[in-house]
């Protein structure tokens, strides 16, 4: 009766620690399924951001310091320029508030050779922010090839020009390498060269008249106050603008969504915590009151031998055999009830736990230095200190006394 009594104080805590581990690998599992299918809305956000801004759908223009805003409102260009390098410096430098760099220098000119006005426009492939290495952003657009040449709808249209034809324009004869379907804008008489080809054209080596490039997803309450500053220190001889785009309002809903996946992770970690700390409680008043019982039943039966045993404890006494070693008789025997019952305990969790709780929990608590010393240790000592009382109380009588009663 006293080792199951230990074996059941034992299991008690042993289900109890089960419990509460397997409450926290359920928490840990629906914590990185949250944070993982909130990366993932995330992305899949971020792509469509990608996509709407396919086709130089940048919305941070830098424009030489000189340049009237009025006239590229008016006409969609400006006929100020600075020196190609200024992408590169820009390129080179430890940049985080944009990312896609994207020089270019447009200019509206004569279509000679079919007395038509084009709104030509010299690009050359996005050049890398160098510091982010491999975490540097994809490219958002196709870079024209020398000899190459992409037409508006309406360019190609009009002149029923087909993928692959030869033209020639400004007396140059180009490839024509893609078309596009009619925006209804400016863009339709676009003509898409490679940066260096339009350079030649226009005579204007070396130069631009604007980068392009994307705001990043960051949080910020001033955007493009911070956007300038920092632009503003790297290349200050600059002017930059803002062009609000169906992108912008994505990363707005964007960074909106992650902050409420986010307020729900916080909402559920903190509910989980509580509910962790409820069982935690719980439990801790379940084993507490197993091990009472099990102490008190211990005692209970510790006293009863004693009592049942006083003649014999008369006689030990009488021979010498008493005080110190008769408590130490009698402890020995809650000692032996104590191990007996850890050993069944444990044996009997060793097969049940893997079933019904798996080899984590089981991992969780049998691999943990702490919980093996209160498993293997304590439930003996508690046994101990139950019988102490009635083995010091049985111990002290006088035999003298104990044998003339009986």
């Amino acid at each position: 009766m006293g080792v199951t009594a230990v074996s059941v104080s034992v299991l008690s805590y042993i289900i109890s620690l089960s419990v509460l581990s397997k409450s926290q690998m359920s928490f840990t599992d629906k914590m990185k399924r949250m944070n993982s299918d909130l990366i993932k809305e995330i992305s899949d956000l971020e792509n469509s951001i990608r996509k709407s801004m396919k086709g130089l759908g940048f919305n941070i223009h830098i424009y030489p310091e000189q340049q009237d805003l009025a006239e590229i409102y008016e006409q969609g260009y400006g006929e100020q320029t600075m020196p190609e390098e200024y992408v590169e410096k820009l390129a080179n430098s430890k940049i985080v508030t944009v990312n896609h760099l994207l020089p270019r220098l447009t200019q509206m000119v004569k279509w000679a050779e079919k007395e038509q006005s084009v709104l030509l426009i010299g690009v050359r492939g996005e050049v890398p922010i160098a510091f982010r290495g491999e975490n540097r952003k994809k490219a958002l657009i196709d870079p024209v090839k020398i000899g190459d040449i992409v037409l508006g709808y309406e360019l190609h249209n009009k002149y029923e020009i087909k993928l692959g034809d030869i033209i020639k324009f400004m007396g140059r004869e180009f490839k024509v390498t893609a078309t596009h379907p009619s925006r209804g804008t400016i863009d339709d008489i676009t003509a898409w060269m490679a940066l260096s080809t339009v350079q030649e054209l226009l005579k204007k080596s070396g130069l631009i008249n604007g980068i392009l490039a994307l705001e990043c997803n960051c949080e910020s309450i001033d955007r493009l106050g911070d956007i300038k500053k920092e632009i503003g220190q790297i290349l200050p001889g600059t002017k930059i603008i803002e062009k609000e785009s169906k992108a912008l309002a994505r990363a707005e809903a964007r960074n909106k969504v992650k902050k409420t996946g986010e307020k729900q992770m916080q909402n559920f970690a903190l509910s989980q915590k509580e509910l962790i700390v409820s069982q935690s409680i719980t439990a801790t008043l379940f084993v507490l009151i197993i091990t009472a019982l099990s102490i008190g039943w211990i005692a209970y039966l510790t006293f009863s031998n004693v009592a049942n045993r006083s003649v014999e404890i008369g006689i030990l006494g009488a021979m010498g055999f008493g005080g110190s070693k008769l408590i130490l008789l009698i402890i020995s025997r809650a000692t032996l009830m104590g191990v007996a019952g850890t050993l069944c305990a444990l044996l009997l969790s060793f097969l049940a736990v893997p079933i019904f709780w798996g080899e984590q929990v089981f991992n969780d608590i049998f691999m943990n230095p702490s919980n093996l010393f209160i498993l293997t240790c304590v439930p003996t000592l508690l046994a101990c200190c139950a019988a102490w009382i009635p083995a010091v109380k049985g111990a002290l009588k006088d035999p003298a006394v104990i044998l003339r009663n009986e």
